[in-house]
This record gives structure tokens, sequence and C-alpha cells, in this order.
């Protein structure tokens, strides 16, 4: 994404989320789990469980499906955490289907097609790999065509037209060896999903208990973060396009949940990693200079907002106004400290993700759904 000045300069952080969502073909919506219409206490008998374990059988013919005709798949219910929806129609993704493509839109498929057309051959399936959902729809291929008819360049003519037959044999390869990495990463969605049934009856018992919740995140955290990749995502968002198929609405709930699980999860990891390179950074020009650092954190109250952050990270998303509306009426916190360090991960964490890729858009929405929760609570506080 090209921004025309810094983006420190940003007024708030909705204004990042806001273009890098629209940047993307995402088909995630805000949707809140709390808000699902399954009734109050809905069971999957164990009948259910074995329904989504067969799901890996069909999981490639979903994922291919999808390449073509997209689902929208959900994060949260809704934009406004007070706003009643359930007599509402579903939102639909405005990103994908028949409509036009706005110039955001075509502003990050010229980006991507310009640096595939200067990439070297061996450096494609790395770089289609990470945004696969992106380069392998029938749009970009279309773009492609498109500049290639405008180019005056014989040069660069030549060089978009070999992209597009690399693109084809490079997709084909992808999705080739990388079947088996699949398979692996639908058994960790599976134990994620299976740790929230019940214990002894196999049965979910939709909306989740709290015990469930912190099952589901116990067993993803004991995951090898390298399991949680593109791969991860796909097959949940795939197993909860044929849920949402199915009408098995408790079910998309569930796998919400593994969604949000998911990104407080990564978030949380990627800060932690750049809080450990930025103090490896300072402690190479010695402990007076770490401590003068250290002294300007604390002035500017941001080791208590990063420190509130890591807390919103771990609890369960439904929990967020609680939290929020607690703190901000105890004045553990200032709004406007909790906004800027949400600002600063979005700045250091999210924008550095692979443009395009699953997990930047699932973080993304994340921490767009928080930026709205506090902006909500800070209101009533």
């Amino acid at each position: 994404v090209v921004f025309d000045k810094p983006i420190s300069t940003m007024i708030t952080p909705t204004a990042v989320l806001t273009l890098l969502l629209s940047c993307t073909s995402s088909a995630f919506l805000i949707l809140s789990p709390s808000k699902c219409k399954s009734p109050p206490h809905l069971q999957y008998q164990p009948q259910e469980v074995q329904l989504q374990q067969q799901l890996i059988i069909s999981f490639r013919t979903t994922q291919h499906v999808q390449k073509q005709h997209p689902l929208p798949s959900f994060l949260h219910m809704t934009n406004n955490p007070d706003e009643n929806s359930e007599d509402k129609p579903p939102l639909s993704s405005q990103i994908e289907g028949n409509r036009e493509p706005s110039p955001q839109d075509i502003s990050i498929m010229d980006d991507m097609i310009t640096k595939l057309s200067n990439a070297k051959p061996y450096e494609l399936p790395n770089a289609v790999s990470k945004a696969i959902r992106v380069v392998s729809s029938p749009r970009f291929f279309i773009r492609i065509a498109e500049r290639v008819d405008v180019e005056q360049n014989p040069e660069e003519r030549e060089k978009l037209s070999a992209l597009a037959e690399n693109l084809i044999a490079t997709i084909n390869a992808v999705v080739s060896t990388t079947e088996d990495k699949l398979d692996d990463r639908a058994k960790s969605v599976e134990d994620v999903m299976l740790a929230a049934a019940e214990p002894g009856t196999g049965e979910f018992m939709v909306p989740l208990s709290r015990e469930r919740v912190d099952a589901m995140r116990i067993a993803m955290e004991k995951l090898d973060p390298d399991t949680l990749d593109e791969g991860f995502l796909t097959t949940v968002d795939a197993w909860m396009n044929k849920s949402q198929q199915d009408g098995m609405d408790g079910m998309v709930g569930i796998m919400q949940k593994v969604l949000q699980q998911y990104a407080g999860i990564a978030i949380s990891r990627a800060r932690l990693e750049l809080q450990a390179s930025v103090g490896a950074a300072v402690a190479g020009k010695g402990q007076a200079k770490a401590d003068v650092l250290l002294a300007e954190q604390e002035a500017a109250g941001l080791t208590t907002a990063a420190a509130f952050m890591e807390r919103l990270m771990k609890v369960d998303a439904d929990s967020w106004d609680g939290e929020l509306l607690g703190a901000f009426q105890k004045k553990e916190i200032k709004p406007m400290s909790i906004t800027g360090e949400v600002q600063r991960t979005i700045e250091a964490v999210v924008l550095g993700l692979e443009n395009g890729s699953m997990a930047q858009r699932v973080q993304a929405e994340f921490l767009k759904e928080l930026v709205t929760r506090i902006e909500v609570n800070e209101k009533k506080a």
C-alpha cells in the first residue's frame, strides 16, 4: 500500500484500517458472535462434530470454489456493539462480486502486478503463496491484460505478458506443493475446534461457556507458532463458509471465535518480538540510553497503555466492552492512550504483514473492531 503521507500523520487508526481493508479482497465483515442468532443453548451432537471433521476431506474443493466465488466470512457481528442487528439482513462484501473495482482496488492490484513482473522467477512461488487469493482471482488477470493493452514500452509489455503465463504455472505449483501442509493445518484447526466441545459428550453448546472459550485459547497457544499461517486461516475460512452454507450458525460463531483468538495471539506475539528487537537495539547503545528511553515511555504513559493493550489481546473479545468501560470510569487509562497504542500496533505489526494476505486482513479487522469499541465506551464513560 502506498500512502501519500507518512502513516504517523493519519488522524485516527480507523482511517488506516479503512484504507487497508478497502485495498484487499477481504470478505470478512464486522460481526459479533455474542449476537449470533442461534438459540441460547443450541446443542450440536457428536454427529455434527463428525460433519465438521468431514470438512477436512472437502476442504480442497471448497477452497477452489472460493477462488471463483468467495463467500462472506465473519469476524464480528456489527459495526456498533450497541446496535441490535437481529432483524437486519447480514452485510455483504462489496470488495468481491460483480461490481466494478474501485480506484483503490485497481491501485493495489497495479502495485502487486508491478512488483511481480519485476521479481525473479524463483521469487514468484513465495510471493504468490502469501497472496494466493488476490493473484489467483480472475479480476487480477483481467487487470494484467488491461495493462498489456495500454503499455507503450515493448519491454514492459513483454514482461507483463510473461507474468500472466508464469503466474498460471506458479499458482498450480503452489497449490500442488501445499496440499500436505493444508492437511496438517486442518488437523490444527480441528484440535482447537474440539476444545470447544463439552467434555464427555462431545456436544457444542452455543453460546460457548467461558471454560470452553478458555480451553480453545489454551489449545491454540499449544500449537507450534509456525502452524498459525495462511494455511491455518484459509482452512478456518473454508470451514466457516461451508457451515454458513449448511445453515449451521452456531458453528460459524465458534469459528469466528477461532479467528478472534488467532488475531489476539498473533498480535501479542508480534508486539513482544518487536519490543525484544527494540530492547536489543537500545541495549547496544548502553544502559544509560535504555534508562532514558524507559523514562520517556513512563512519562508519556506508554507503559500503562502497552500493558492494557496486552490485557485486551488476552481476554475474550466479548469482554472488551466491560474491560474498556471499567478502565475508563476508574481512570485507569485514558481513551487517547489506548487508541495511540492501537495506532502503533497497526503501524508496526499489521502494515508490516504481506499485503493482501489473510493474516493481514484478519488482524486488521480485529483491531478495527477494537477501535470501534474504544470509541463507543469512551462516550459511555
